[in-house]
């Protein structure tokens, strides 16, 4: 049997002290800027917050999953500079992430990251517009002169199937009779496909209750990711409401769902063509999302889908790397 080592107060100190003197200081360590903003607010600690974490050129795409898993917010977006006339020609790169994947599209990132480039990147906006080079392929970013706000002007829809209103009904905890027969489920995507599920009205947003493990295979297997449940408030404004449940919580503001949702409605005729709308998410959850909607009409094309908001500056800081 070892004898203990007895080890007094101050070698106790010795020893940690001279640790720490083994480890890298703050100022050798590499480290990236990052910012956070709330999108879809004019509130701070409302709407829906993101991570722009700035100059990843470089960055392996599993450090920019690791550190979206840090941050533990719905998204993080990555921008990754290039030269000027490249960035001109063909907008700023920029990458997106949940906690859980890197994704092709994703409104609330893109508004967010153009509002953080007007800030910090003011070289990047060109008459008013900075443009993003996301996987899905350039996103325009229309930004006001006086205020924080954008427009992005998202693809052309695509309309799938439409679903059938049982099973949507029972995947997300609502009755049958909630559903809207005029609004039938149906998937639309704009850069990512959403299950678009009309309801009766907004009040009934309050029981959605999504079965992800059954409801997500489901969806997939008809071309979409996740169900983006409105209503109708039967008021001007908000004359919206909305609920998007995934990854087991919730979304305060989906953009890239709400340029799938007005798409749907201009189609079917619910919302006039170039009508702009409020649509309020968020508001369960206490995180307050404002969203300014509008799509035009052209015979059976719909096309020039736009999606609006207020961006606040939050905080900002330095992540060191491993």
């Amino acid at each position: 049997m070892q004898e203990a080592t007895v080890v007094s107060a101050t070698q106790a100190v010795r020893l940690l002290h001279n640790q720490s003197m083994s480890q890298p200081s703050d100022a050798e360590r590499p480290s990236l800027a990052y910012f956070i903003v709330d999108v879809f607010t004019e509130t701070a600690l409302a709407g829906n917050p993101l991570a722009v974490v700035m100059d990843t050129v470089g960055l392996p795409t599993e450090c920019m999953q690791a550190i979206a898993r840090e941050f533990n917010l719905s998204e993080t977006s990555f921008i990754q500079r290039r030269a000027a006339s490249v960035e001109r020609a063909e907008g700023v790169r920029v990458r997106i992430f949940t906690t859980e994947e890197e994704l092709q599209f994703a409104g609330h990132p893109t508004l967010g990251t153009a509002t953080v480039l007007r800030l910090h990147a003011p070289e990047t906006i060109q008459e008013g517009t900075v443009t993003l080079a996301l996987n899905v392929g350039p996103v325009p970013v229309r930004l006001a002169a006086d205020r924080l706000f954008g427009e992005m002007t998202q693809a052309d829809p695509e309309f799938g199937e439409e679903l059938d209103p049982a099973v949507v009904a029972r995947l997300t905890g609502l009755r049958s009779e909630d559903l809207y027969p005029a609004l039938p489920p149906q998937v639309v995507s704009t850069g990512t496909a959403f299950a678009i599920v009309g309801l009766r009205s907004a009040s009934a947003l309050e029981r959605l209750r999504v079965m992800q493990q059954e409801a997500s295979p489901w969806l997939r297997a008809h071309g979409a990711r996740w169900f983006y449940v409105l209503g109708s408030t039967g008021q001007r404004e908000p004359a919206w409401r909305a609920r998007m449940q995934f990854y087991g919580g919730e979304d305060p503001a989906t953009g890239s769902a709400a340029g799938c949702a007005i798409s749907y409605l201009v189609a079917r005729g619910a919302v006039a063509s170039q009508q702009q709308i409020l649509l309020e998410q968020g508001v369960e959850i206490g995180r307050t999302s404002h969203l300014y909607l509008c799509a035009t009409r052209k015979g059976a094309r719909v096309t020039d889908v736009r999606v609006g908001g207020s961006t606040v500056p939050v905080a900002n800081g330095r992540i060191f790397l491993p």
